[in-house]
């Protein structure tokens, strides 16, 4: 099973929750509807991966994500995240009317740097991330941003799955994602007001 790190300990995830088209404006850009309800998926946990890839049977894109850590059914712990897609796949599985987690779910689709304790932090206000890829700002959103605040995420969750100490939830993208160059370097940081709580490199292989 696949471990993420909190506290220089791994947690084994039994799944991660994924929240989708959460921000207007990444709504606006792959020209999707905006929901009336909140769109979830899965990931399972062989989705976790410590590398970041640039194709897998077909070229990724990426999406940067605030990703929550569960514990006691509570919000413990902040990541970056990347959840990535076969943005190609999943055009067509959506064209045809069929759910579309072959083009999330598959091995290597879910990449994140260290979670962080959120003690004291208003996760509905104040935090935000940035993605820069060789350099250049490509993603940057806020929590103020969301249709969907991380409070409102965790308990409609509730009311239909059993959330696991360890469990990790997508909390969506902002605009600006798009594929994923061989040798890009990535860097991922999230923010709780000005002050940088966490961040993250990897080179796309």
């Amino acid at each position: 099973m696949n471990t993420i790190t909190f506290k220089n300990q791994n947690l084994v995830p039994s799944k991660i929750i994924c929240i989708g088209r959460n921000y207007v404006e990444h709504i606006a850009e792959l020209g999707n509807e905006v929901p009336d309800e909140m769109v979830v998926f899965n990931k399972p946990n062989s989705a976790i991966s410590t590398e970041l890839c640039s194709h897998h049977q077909e070229q990724l894109h990426y999406e940067a994500e605030l990703c929550f850590l569960v514990n006691n059914g509570e919000f413990t712990a902040v990541a970056f995240g990347l959840d990535l897609t076969k943005r190609d796949l999943q055009s067509k599985l959506k064209a045809k009317g069929l759910p579309w987690e072959r083009a999330k779910g598959f091995n290597g689709a879910a990449v994140f740097s260290e979670f962080v304790a959120i003690d004291a932090i208003d996760i509905n206000e104040t935090l935000s991330l940035e993605l820069t890829i060789d350099e250049q700002v490509v993603q940057s959103g806020s929590v103020k941003l969301m249709m969907y605040k991380p409070a409102e995420i965790l308990a409609e969750l509730k009311t239909y799955t059993e959330l696991n100490d360890g469990d990790i939830i997508m909390t969506g993208t902002p605009k600006g994602v798009g594929a994923i160059t061989k040798g890009a370097q990535f860097h991922g940081r999230v923010f709780n007001e000005n002050k940088l709580l966490i961040s993250s490199d990897w080179i796309a292989n």
